[in-house]
């Protein structure tokens, strides 16, 4: 802290100084983590809605009705929109708490009306890691199965099989984040609802979209809470509803079953404690700014919108799908686009898709490497918006010119020895001095940089087992945040 306060003028221009080294939020060039309406006054609107809210405790609506005024109008514009006028939610700070809501609500309902004291969670390996976060910080053991190689959407057969009396929660995605896909949803709730077990869509990313794309004409399975067997479903306001970080709504079939979601406690001397969501306390400014952009677009807002990110997708895929050697991951239907590049013997060759990820981030584009899992292939991921599509021609132009670099530079690839020591590895025993040392030797040196070049890199952690790489990726994101 400094000794003397500092004008409101030097905080800022410290602020946009350091802003300068993030990758562009706006104008198209930063394929993910960022959802770009390009629509003049939204960003302007968005900040003054918080700003109005900003000092507002959405804790207590009784003190601050004007909380729950706002959180009905949001949630049920969201129940509108995905096929259930009569759910019930609950505005949320994001995804990943919308996704826990969820499976502590399958939980609970789980131990209440079937006495499930071991609960068990079966979801696709292409289900969103915040799954798997909830299982680990709930108590669910998690029963992954596996999806279709060729489509990479769910296996509804194993997902059926896979369901047993702890079963509490089924998922399936709408699409799957990795691979911009829409699994079969009507299988998978159906198989749930047989067995009596609920089932959860994930349709954080395309919830808010899918609907405005089948407007526009698009063709769209039925996922939502109109499918039968389909008991809750979480869709995020700022990914394709274009509200600022974080907002999102977690939709439940009907109120009994929300109910199971709440967390309330009378036994202090304190005020009762009735909290709908994991967080307590909390700024109404994100509500506010999510209601005003919601009313600021409009249906016929979102539809043009939508139609703009269709746009976008038909022009890359086209241009992706006619680049020698470029690969497209299954088929992708919400904004979301995964291709691999394979090498001369028609398999993917890892070393050259991450040069081409470093080629493409030296010409000014970010797009966002995924790692070899279980069979399925390394890719890099794009996320589109409206502001893309002006930019997809020079995103094209930018990608052969960096293949050709990519493909003349030499081949990254990992010592055997060293992929061999690695694997007899126990994560949970290795000392500071140790991890320093791996971390160091995969370039992650800990002073809150990163190296110019991350393919180097990122062979190794996709050469390293599951449980030490995920060792190695919190050291190193603890050494970020050093203090």
């Amino acid at each position: 802290m400094p000794t003397d306060p500092a004008s409101a003028a030097d905080v800022l221009a410290e602020l946009t100084a350091l802003r300068a080294a993030d990758a562009p939020t706006r104008g198209g060039r930063t394929f993910a983590y960022v959802y770009d309406a390009g629509l003049e006054g939204l960003d302007e609107l968005a900040a003054a809605a918080y700003t109005a809210y900003a000092t507002v405790n959405g804790l207590d609506p009784t003190v601050f009705p004007s909380v729950a005024r706002l959180e009905n109008d949001v949630v049920g514009a969201a129940a509108a929109l995905l096929g259930a006028p009569g759910a019930q939610g609950t505005f949320t700070s994001g995804g990943t708490e919308s996704i826990l809501l969820a499976v502590k609500t399958a939980r609970d309902h789980a131990r209440a009306e079937r006495g499930v004291t071991e609960p068990q969670l079966v979801l696709p390996s292409t289900a969103h890691a915040a799954f798997h976060k909830a299982a680990h910080y709930l108590g669910l053991e998690p029963v992954v199965v596996p999806v279709d190689p060729a489509t990479y959407r769910a296996d509804a057969a194993a997902a059926a099989a896979a369901i047993t009396p702890r079963t509490a929660l089924v998922v399936a995605s709408a699409p799957s984040y990795a691979h911009g896909v829409i699994d079969p949803v009507a299988e998978i709730a159906a198989a749930a609802a047989e067995r009596g077990v609920l089932c959860h869509v994930d349709a954080c990313i395309g919830g808010w979209l899918l609907p405005h794309l089948r407007r526009a004409g698009r063709e769209i399975p039925a996922f939502d809470l109109s499918v039968p067997g389909v008991t809750s479903l979480s869709v995020d306001l700022h990914k394709y509803g274009y509200a600022d970080k974080g907002a999102s709504v977690v939709l439940h079939r009907d109120a009994e079953l929300r109910r199971h979601q709440y967390f309330a406690h009378a036994g202090w001397p304190g005020y009762p404690v009735v909290n709908p969501t994991v967080q307590g306390t909390k700024s109404a400014g994100l509500l506010a700014q999510a209601w005003a952009v919601l009313r600021y677009v409009g249906e016929d807002g979102y539809t043009a919108l939508a139609g703009r990110v269709a746009e976008a997708s038909d022009r890359l895929l086209a241009g992706l799908r006619t680049t020698a050697g470029v690969r497209v991951l299954g088929d992708p239907a919400a904004g979301l686009v995964a291709f691999t590049v394979d090498g001369p013997d028609g398999a993917p060759d890892l070393s050259l898709l991450l040069h081409l990820a470093d080629e493409m981030r030296e010409r000014g584009w970010y797009l966002q490497p995924q790692l070899s899992f279980d069979g399925l292939p390394p890719n890099l991921h794009l996320t589109l918006t409206p502001a893309t599509v002006g930019q997809v021609d020079a995103l094209l132009t930018d990608l052969g010119a960096a293949l050709d670099s990519a493909r003349a530079l030499p081949p990254v690839a990992v010592d055997p020895g060293l992929a061999e020591l690695a694997a007899g590895l126990d994560p949970s025993k290795l000392g500071p001095e140790e991890i320093d040392a791996v971390l160091a030797f995969a370039g992650l040196t800990g002073d809150g940089g990163l190296p110019a070049r991350m393919a180097p890199v990122l062979v190794l952690l996709d050469a390293l087992p599951g449980p030490l790489k995920e060792r190695l990726l919190a050291e190193f994101v603890g050494s970020v945040f050093r203090i």
